[in-house]
């Protein structure tokens, strides 16, 4: 059987549900529910596709910390009270070497940046003096320059990532650049790595208080098939040498989740007003049949997925919707009630999408859009031959896209173990670093 004729239809979600108390044997069975109907929807289980990337192929590190972040529901979320800086790097720290197979960070990030090159025509090398770096953090949920509550990267673990960039990845501050080009960097991230790193730039939709304001290359992404998506590149990306991915682990409606691969729209051309932009194969369809995806593009693209040296997701919330503050903590072990606290790190861009998507759904089987949402990590997978039978090749230069990585599903949500967790090759490996 295909998996499309293993995908069943979507399920309408009861958005009026409001969090109750269960006794234990109505959790025992609301999970038992659960992973049965996500088995329906996201079947086959370890089956991988596509050719695995990273110094250890295919590896997506998992750091869990429960003492990461502590907030209670009230006041901010983003606050120093409410974040362990401490634990957060420790937690980077052992992601880092865990991706590499490195016993110091300094070794993880000359590992990082020799396998960037040796894999993207540049050579058997490291970081190199004068090279550009930006960092596209996901501030979706930004309206200026002040602050807001609704769930946005982590201030504290960018912080942490510009620490290991300017340590032990020995990058100079001022050849970093951490930047939203359809939103706005809020004084809570800007202040906290502006005052210890003074030299690292900002760049948002308007400019001001310290930030400069996005310009845009013009039709630097005309994408694989005719559309109304913007075509602008920011001139951040098109000019740094590596890019770092950093998304947030959350669902999404119409696309079903936003993650490493949604997060790169955010540094095309668009409005701050998401009501002015098109959306242009952002959907999939619900019926379980292939059809282009203009994430792929985003993967595929020299400037953005091909530029891209780290791809991340910030697990420390997370979110069942992409508006809003955190709402609820996480049932699934081993959350057990309480906020994720992960970090994901990944060589592999369809790989750690993969994962983020499996944590997503294995705690929220039923999320708006979610039947066949993992269309684009299958397109993205088999880039060089997709089901769709789409020609992806985003800049329009008559290159197709090479596989982007490698998709799977785990083989359920208490053991987490993919096919490289069970000693099968070409798969996906969730390396958890503690």
């Amino acid at each position: 059987m295909s998996w499309k004729e293993l995908i069943v239809e979507s399920l309408e979600p009861d958005r009026s549900i409001q969090r109750m108390e269960m006794t234990r044997r109505q959790f025992a069975l609301s999970i038992a529910a659960a992973s049965s109907l996500r088995s329906s929807l996201f079947e086959p289980a370890l089956s991988p596709l596509g050719v695995p990337r990273g110094v250890v192929p295919g590896r997506v590190t998992w750091a869990h910390n429960p003492a990461a972040v502590t907030w209670d529901g009230t006041g901010s979320w983003w606050t120093d009270a409410n974040n362990n800086q401490s634990v957060i790097d420790g937690m980077v720290s052992r992601s880092v070497r865990g991706l590499t197979d490195q016993k110091s960070d300094s070794e993880a990030w000359s590992a990082i940046f020799h396998y960037f090159n040796r894999t993207h025509g540049r050579g058997n090398t490291g970081y190199k003096a004068g090279e550009k770096i930006a960092i596209k953090a996901n501030l979706n949920n930004t309206v200026d320059h002040g602050t807001i509550d609704r769930l946005n990267t982590s201030p504290h673990l960018i912080l942490s990532l510009v620490r290991q960039l300017t340590g032990p990845g020995k990058v100079p501050q001022s050849a970093i650049t951490v930047f939203d080009s359809s939103r706005f960097i809020p004084s809570y991230l800007y202040d906290k790595i502006h005052h210890e790193f003074p030299a690292v730039f900002f760049v948002d939709h308007i400019g001001g208080d310290g930030r400069a304001k996005a310009e845009f290359k013009p039709n630097a992404i005309p994408f694989s098939i005719t559309s109304r998506n913007a075509t602008g590149l920011d001139t951040t990306v098109v000019e740094a040498t590596y890019l770092i991915d950093a998304a947030v682990l959350r669902a999404h409606v119409s696309s079903g989740v936003t993650l490493c691969a949604k997060n790169l729209f955010g540094a095309t051309s668009i409005y701050t007003d998401w009501h002015k932009n098109a959306h242009d194969g952002f959907a999939h369809n619900g019926d379980g049949s292939a059809s282009y995806s203009a994430f792929v593009d985003y993967l595929g693209h020299k400037d953005l997925g091909e530029k891209t040296v780290l791809f991340l997701i910030d697990g420390l919330y997370g979110n069942d919707n992409v508006d809003g503050p955190p709402h609820r903590k996480w049932n699934m072990a081993p959350f057990n009630d309480a906020w994720p606290n992960s970090i994901f790190l990944s060589l592999d861009g369809v790989a750690i999408d993969s994962v983020g998507f499996d944590f997503l759904t294995s705690e929220w089987p039923v999320l708006p859009d979610i039947a066949n949402a993992d269309n684009y990590l299958r397109e993205a997978a088999l880039a060089n031959d997709p089901p769709s039978k789409t020609f992806y090749d985003p800049e329009r230069d008559g290159i197709r896209c090479r596989s982007l990585g490698v998709f799977e599903h785990w083989n359920n949500g208490t053991e987490k173990k993919y096919s490289g967790n069970l000693g099968k090759a070409h798969g996906i490996e969730l390396f958890q670093v503690g």
